[in-house]
């Protein structure tokens, strides 16, 4: 068996679910009966309620989720033991689709006829992964690992499930009652089995960990641990599913595996069939004509580049592909602007920055808009005490982008033509490439280290060579995170960073140094709300590092989410408050995680006045 072959059966064992549960073999003739360890843990009435409603509310969760096509990203990591770091990936894999979950969930998934012994088992897993596996484009597809998504799509009751009470837990701040789950034992096959966390006061499902019960002659399952955010006022639907599997070989219990699913765009409108004969239409315009000045010949060219820009940005948004704009944008587009200050080069129209929701590490430039993957923030968003480190490395992302503006590599204005744009969204990523040419890059990354040779700048170089000595020591390993699906790779046809220079301006990489921290694991530094597709910015505190086992740079870890409750957006700042009652106000409800503004200092409104950098955390490190 060739590597691809051992990869991808590795993938198809991954995404659909967890290690058999094997019924023990019933004994011949009559026993006296042993008293089970469920027997002291009956529900009581109000249990037995509260398991009711959950139920009924995990039926209005499949009802919806059939509705919605979201965007589905899987990301696995294989797993090797190492002698310094405890772990670290072998190889990896990255799948990305948007999913029609109408066709995805059927009624008959559970059937426990003969089929259930051919390798058609969960029959739509298969597509998923063939489909993405020879074309990374945003293409629909359907695909079985729903199982993680759901409890049960179809048989969630009392006929099909045991439930036991198990405690009282808070999870961020939902108070939940934590019921273990069993399938009934004469219809387990394929069936959840773990535990399940659920909101005290709404009876929703918030979170479930475990397995599906069974196996088959030609499938096996593996372990999940299923989340879901509150994105609207009492619906929790799922955002992210994380799971592992131990090599049951290693005398060290090394991981075979980790893997993350993550689920976001519920609110993009399947696109009808005849979407491509849709024209797009510019909503809100205001109507300046006559107040606005003539335009030069220059004006009129940068207006045409900005044309196609504000097409594409506009279609990449629609597709689910980059985030809604947010306070952590304008602190991005803030750090972008100084570097122009910094070296005193004047600008009309002042730069954007946007967040590429995927998990591959790419930047790109689309016009005057830069757009940085979510994995490239993440795992440069080192905690320091002065935050210096996680700006370095940001100016240096930002400035390669910066590069390519000042140097005229825009945007092909094919695109400010709009019927370029009259495609299905969901063939985005197909239609729609971003990257430069490894000549623009070249040329942008000599243009960059002028760029960041500048006094308010230099100091940060250090940092990114670390993050780039980092990287290196796992490139090899970490193929399809380095492979971007819009833009441009941090990694040059020849094997060498674009911004190799740079390597050699910092200390050299000790693992074993655990005052030296190069690169973050990833989703470390921003979240991001499933429903309106905005990132928001994590605060966690600092967790001293205690051997280099803890560094985990560029790795999958588990998911723990800081569940709050869903809070409506707050009004406008120029809408006035409604008047004063009689009576005292009541307070304020608290900001959600997935409605408060991030920590970071916004942009100022002035580009030559230095931004701050992104907070880290509630609480930051000892100085290095």
């Amino acid at each position: 068996m060739n590597l691809r072959t051992k990869i991808t059966a590795t993938v198809t064992l991954a995404l659909l679910a967890a290690p058999c549960l094997t019924a023990s073999a019933l004994p011949l003739g009559k026993k006296k009966s042993q008293p089970s360890f469920q027997d002291g843990r009956k529900l009581t009435p109000a249990q037995s309620a509260l398991v009711d409603r959950a139920i009924a509310r995990e039926a209005l969760v499949v009802k919806t989720v059939r509705e919605k096509t979201p965007i589905v990203e899987t990301y696995i990591q294989n797993i090797r033991p190492d002698p310094v770091m405890g772990q670290t990936p072998d190889s990896d894999l990255h799948f990305l689709g948007r999913v029609d979950f109408g066709k995805v969930i059927n009624d008959d998934q559970y059937s426990t006829d003969k089929s259930l012994k051919k390798t058609n088992f969960f029959k739509h897993s298969l597509g998923y992964i063939s489909g993405l596996s020879t074309a990374l484009h945003l293409t629909y597809h359907e695909s079985g690992f729903v199982q993680m998504l759901l409890v049960d799509s179809k048989d969630f009751n009392r006929n099909m499930y045991q439930f036991y009470y198990l405690r009282n837990d808070f999870l961020g701040t939902i108070p939940t009652v934590v019921f273990d789950v069993q399938p009934t034992k004469h219809n387990a096959l394929g069936r959840f089995a773990g535990r399940i966390w659920v909101d005290r006061n709404s009876g929703n499902i918030v979170r479930f960990n475990g397995d599906f019960a069974g196996s088959t002659e030609n499938q096996q399952f593996f372990h999940f641990d299923s989340w879901r955010t509150n994105v609207q006022e009492g619906l929790w639907m799922p955002t992210s599913v994380y799971i592992e599997e131990t090599d049951p070989k290693s005398p060290t219990h090394s991981l075979k595996f980790k893997a993350i699913n993550y689920i976001w765009g519920y609110s993009l409108k399947n696109p009808p069939k005849d979407a491509d004969e849709t024209s797009l239409t510019v909503e809100n315009a205001v109507d300046e004509s006559q107040q606005a000045a003539d335009v030069s010949p220059l004006q009129a060219e940068r207006e045409w580049i900005q044309q196609a820009e504000d097409n594409v940005l506009d279609r990449l948004f629609t597709a689910g592909l980059i985030d809604a704009p947010s306070d952590f944008d304008k602190t991005l587009a803030a750090l972008a602007n100084n570097i122009l200050a910094y070296n005193n080069i004047p600008t009309s129209r002042p730069l954007k920055v946007r967040t590429l929701l995927t998990e591959p590490l790419e930047s790109v430039a689309i016009g005057n808009t830069i757009l940085l993957s979510k994995s490239l923030i993440d795992t440069t968003a080192i905690q320091s005490a002065d935050g210096s480190q996680q700006m370095g490395n940001l100016n240096a992302l930002l400035a390669f982008q910066v590069a390519h503006i000042i140097l005229g590599h825009h945007i092909d204005t094919k695109y400010a033509f709009s019927d370029r744009l009259l495609f299905p969204s969901e063939s985005a990523f197909q239609r729609l490439p971003m990257h430069h040419t490894d000549a623009d890059n070249v040329e942008a990354a000599k243009k960059a280290m002028e760029l960041l040779s500048v006094k308010d700048l230099a100091d940060g170089e250090k940092y990114f060579s670390l993050y780039l000595q980092q990287l290196q020591a796992r490139q090899k390993s970490l193929t399809a995170l380095t492979s971007p699906q819009l833009g441009d790779s941090l990694i040059g046809p020849d094997g060498n960073f674009w911004l190799q220079a740079l390597v050699s301006k910092g200390p050299k990489l000790n693992n074993t140094d655990l005052k030296q921290q190069a690169a973050m694991p990833l989703a470390a530094f921003l979240r991001f709300d499933p429903w309106t597709d905005q990132v928001i910015q994590m605060h966690t505190s600092y967790e001293p590092l205690l051997s280099a086992r803890d560094k985990m740079p560029f790795e999958i870890t588990p998911v723990y989410l800081k569940l709050t409750y869903y809070a409506p957006p707050a009004p406008p700042a120029d809408v006035p408050p409604p008047p004063a009652a009689d009576a005292a106000p009541a307070a304020a409800p608290a900001a959600t995680d997935a409605t408060a503004a991030p920590a970071a200092a916004p942009a100022p409104a002035d580009a030559t006045q230095p931004a701050t950098a992104p907070a880290t955390g509630t609480s930051t490190p000892p100085p290095q």
